[in-house]
């Protein structure tokens, strides 16, 4: 897939206020500081698109931007260790729950996952509320540069195996480097097989 045209369109701070886009929406997830903003520039080549911080949890907004004009990605708030308070948790989370379990244009959920780390219960219990309420969804495993192959090789067959207890069908995964570029062909591929997908 060749991007030619990717916009920042709108903000909101409820998933009710979402623009009415009638088009397949791709959402990207995470823990905070997994490197979100970072791929979504990777994917669009569009440095800027997506604004970055050193600060974990500054995405506050479910963030829609218009690729192509014929389909989006959606930057939704990071979950786990946003450093907002008990309240801004609360918020955080019914407005990430409102978005995944109720935009009807939301067509995959990409669940980033800091490679560097064996399987942690916060991104475990995400994964399982996925499941439990039948959202597709995707993992793409970032920061492949800052590890090396024998901790990512381990990593990685640690993640299947920890899944595969809960799970009779892995879901899609992919490996990525936004600073190298690693992954991206085959993201956007997936991406543009599954917009042909719907057309059938």
């Amino acid at each position: 897939m060749n991007i030619n045209k990717s916009e920042y369109v709108v903000s909101n701070p409820d998933y009710s206020k979402c623009p009415q886009t009638n088009q397949p929406e791709f959402a990207f997830i995470g823990r905070s500081n997994v490197g979100k903003s970072s791929l979504i520039n990777m994917l669009t080549n569009h440095n800027g698109l997506a604004k970055t911080s050193q600060t974990p949890g500054k995405t506050l907004l479910i963030n829609h931007f218009r690729i192509n004009d014929s389909w989006w990605i959606v930057d939704l708030p990071g979950y786990g260790f946003a450093n907002v308070g008990k309240a801004g948790t609360e918020k955080l989370k019914s407005l990430i729950n409102g978005y995944i379990l109720h935009r009807q244009e939301m067509t995959c959920l990409f669940v980033l996952i800091d490679s560097r780390h064996a399987p942690m219960k916060v991104d475990l219990d995400f994964i399982t509320m996925l499941g439990e309420n039948g959202i597709p969804f995707a993992i793409v495993f970032t920061k492949l540069d800052k590890i090396s192959n024998r901790q990512w090789q381990m990593n990685f067959k640690a993640y299947k195996e920890r899944l595969s207890e809960d799970w009779e069908e892995l879901p899609p995964m992919f490996a990525t480097s936004s600073s190298k570029g690693i992954g991206r062909e085959e993201v956007l591929d997936f991406i543009e097989q599954t917009i042909e997908h719907l057309k059938d």
